[in-house]
């Protein structure tokens, strides 16, 4: 259960280093930038342990899925950005294999 706790930790210091990326108006405010960095770089440190137990290609494909649907999200809310129906078909359909390969993967 630890490495799946390790790879929750990833995916959210990953969508928080977008999110403050997006703050960061193309580094143009250089103190998000920095923040960003700080938080991707982190992100890796979290990741490293997870992928001990968890296989590679499923950590890898949870962390994205989820990471997409929570980026969706933030620009949604936070930023005002829109997406279209089918847009947001797509996004469950890859929330659905993120689930899936959490259910079908045993635990350590």
């Amino acid at each position: 259960m630890t490495a799946w706790l390790y790879l929750a930790a990833a995916i959210a210091l990953e969508v928080a280093a977008t999110f403050f990326l997006k703050l960061s108006n193309g580094f143009e405010k250089v103190h998000w930038g920095v923040a960003s960095i700080a938080l991707y770089s982190a992100c890796f440190w979290v990741l490293a342990p997870a992928l001990k137990t968890i296989p590679v290609g499923v950590a890898y494909a949870i962390w994205a899925g989820v990471g997409i649907a929570a980026a969706g999200a933030i620009g949604a809310f936070a930023f005002g950005e829109k997406l279209g129906p089918l847009q947001l078909a797509f996004v469950a359909m890859i929330m659905a294999g993120a689930v899936g390969l959490r259910l079908t993967t045993a635990s350590e």
